[in-house]
């Protein structure tokens, strides 16, 4: 995997992954585009969400909607590290087991999500989840 980021002015850059996509990053505390910190928030939910709703639709349950509510801790002084994330999952469907989705966010926190796992070595992760009647 390559990408590349290119200073576009003032503290605003654009990123662009190898597959072709594009995506701004602001330094200014996501005055113009989020700040890479918001995005590697972004990115464990994203990709954590992707695993819940596959492994859902695998397991032929009738999701209708995936929501993940990341909240987060950072240290105060710089480095700005997280220090503590929580993903929030708020899966809506018919019938919808609530065992089912257990499963998937423990089997995408233990095993799936590879952004989380990395993140994981660093700071506390945690997950809970909300099942939701369509």
């Amino acid at each position: 995997m390559q990408a590349r980021v290119k200073w576009v002015e003032g503290l605003t850059f654009l990123g662009e992954s190898s597959s072709g996509h594009q995506i701004l990053m602001d330094g200014n505390s996501g005055d113009k585009a989020p700040s890479p910190m918001e995005m590697v928030l972004m990115a464990a939910g994203g990709c954590s969400a992707i695993d819940v709703v596959s492994i859902l639709q695998k397991g032929r349950q009738n999701v209708t909607n995936c929501e993940v509510k990341l909240t987060s801790e950072r240290r105060e002084d710089a480095p700005r590290l997280f220090t503590h994330i929580n993903l929030h999952f708020m899966v809506t469907g018919n019938d919808l087991k609530e065992a089912a989705v257990a499963r998937a966010v423990d089997l995408s926190a233990e095993k799936y999500c590879s952004v989380a796992l990395m993140l994981e070595k660093a700071v506390h992760i945690t997950h809970s989840y909300e099942v939701i009647a369509a």
